[in-house]
């Protein structure tokens, strides 16, 4: 963790400051210290860092605290409070404040250790309403959403707020629009994020094994159970348990699944009785579920059990704003990981990716940009790089040109070619990866035009 900012310690005696410091640069973060409110405002405004750990009584600053300071001038940098004396209003009021976190002392390493971590992770996720800053290292699950568009956001907000209960999620959306990742950012968000995150794949369950993979078996309950399994129901504990692929989950064991959403226990294949279990179920499915109940593919009483908190995710043609960000983030990601220098995106092939259709979603993009990074030679990600199949793509035509009723189709396919010309200057492989033509067909139809104008 030495690659990241320093922690700010806040305190007045020289020995907390010690103690805390010490505890810190053991865990492995680098560390700076302030004796007072003013010193330590003086450090903030010429130095990057990753949190604040300040005592509630530290004196300096005249009319505010550190808090509130701090808050003032970085709102995103978590802001941890430490007290020898707290009360539950002094810790209410200041969680209203913007604290991440109002520790009491004595505290142990191990606590220290936590408040801190999920505190950064935190301020890394949502700090910023963009969610344009890097991809951190120090994210349990190593990526974070990104994202400027304002009806994930308010999904986003809407995740966090219900993260802390332990009602039953449903995350559906198309293949690649990060379904995963916003289970991940549910459980990361819940009261027990130090818990397990276990992840099952429905369609990967075979019939014959998923029960016993999903609820355990005790030893010599069937044949080659040499040994007592848990499963992954209760190896999570007080944790989530993620079903993704829900949709493939056969009706037989989906009959099962009602009854441990419904009793909050489980009965191992051979058990002699049901198990309580503490785990936040969250299902995912690419396919409407309510289509699958009317088809019959899917149990309703179990669709109504798990879709307690819905959430959508958007697809990406739908997050046009978000196409830039997301495509300059696989940039560096990609650039980083291959050792290349590759400066930017031409505005050109820019354009071609914000008009288009992303069948694949934010998969697709970053196959696309980690395709591009690996086969340019130069500094900067051109049209031909990208190998977009613009064979099926129906480019929105206001995106292009404007059109009037009248125009014969020879007339609007002359209008664009022309337009797209114009917009490249006059560069033809870049007009016809844009059109979605070979330059051979391109040259045929300038020289037609040519023709026509002649005679």
């Amino acid at each position: 963790m030495t690659d990241m900012p320093p922690i700010l310690i806040v305190d007045d005696p020289s020995d907390n400051r010690k103690e805390l410091a010490q505890s810190l640069k053991r865990i492995g973060f680098p560390v700076e210290s302030a004796s007072d409110g003013l010193q330590a405002m003086d450090k903030f405004r010429s130095t990057k860092y990753s949190a604040v750990i300040a005592n509630e009584q530290t004196p300096g600053i005249e009319g505010e605290d550190v808090l509130g300071s701090v808050k003032k001038m970085s709102p995103q940098i978590p802001v941890i409070i430490i007290a020898a004396n707290g009360t539950v209003h002094n810790a209410v009021e200041a969680m209203h404040a913007g604290a991440s976190n109002y520790l009491l002392k004595p505290f142990s390493v191990e606590t220290l250790e936590k408040t801190v971590k999920k505190a950064i992770r935190f301020s890394n996720l949502n700090g910023q309403s963009n969610y344009n800053r890097k991809s951190s290292g120090d994210h349990p699950f190593g990526k974070e959403i990104i994202t400027r568009n304002r009806k994930l956001e308010d999904m986003l907000s809407r995740a966090r707020a219900v993260a802390p209960s332990t009602a039953t999620v449903l995350i559906q959306g198309e293949s690649g629009t990060g379904k995963e990742l916003l289970a991940a950012y549910v459980h990361y968000h819940s009261r027990h994020s130090e818990a397990p995150y276990v992840a099952v794949n429905c369609a990967a369950l075979p019939d014959t094994l998923a029960e016993s993979e999903l609820f355990g078996h005790e030893k010599g309950s069937f044949t080659g159970a040499i040994a007592r399994k848990i499963g992954k129901f209760e190896s999570a504990k007080q944790g989530t348990v993620v079903l993704d692929e829900i949709s493939e989950m056969s009706l037989p064991l989906q009959a099962k699944l009602l009854r441990v959403l419904q009793e909050k226990e489980i009965d191992r294949i051979g058990g002699t009785s049901p198990i309580p279990i503490e785990a936040r179920v969250i299902a995912i499915s690419n396919l409407d579920l309510k289509t699958a109940v009317t088809e019959g593919k899917f149990r309703e009483d179990l669709y109504y059990r798990i879709n307690v908190i819905p959430l959508t995710l958007p697809p990406l043609r739908e997050r046009k704003e978000d196409i830039e960000l997301l495509a300059g983030h696989f940039l560096k990601k990609y650039c980083q990981a291959n050792r290349k220098t590759i400066t930017g995106i031409d505005d050109i092939a820019m354009k071609m990716l914000i008009n288009y259709s992303w069948k694949g979603n934010i998969r697709e993009l970053e196959n696309t940009i980690e395709r591009a990074v690996l086969i340019s030679v130069g500094g900067i990600i051109l049209p031909e790089h990208l190998l977009l199949d613009l064979s099926e793509h129906e480019p929105e035509s206001a995106a292009f040109f404007s059109s009037n009723v009248g125009y014969t189709v020879r007339e609007m396919e002359k209008k664009l070619i022309f337009r797209t010309l114009k917009d490249v200057n006059d560069n033809r492989t870049h007009a016809a990866e844009l059109l979605g033509i070979s330059i051979r067909t391109l040259r045929n139809k300038l020289r037609e035009y040519k023709q026509e104008a002649m005679g």
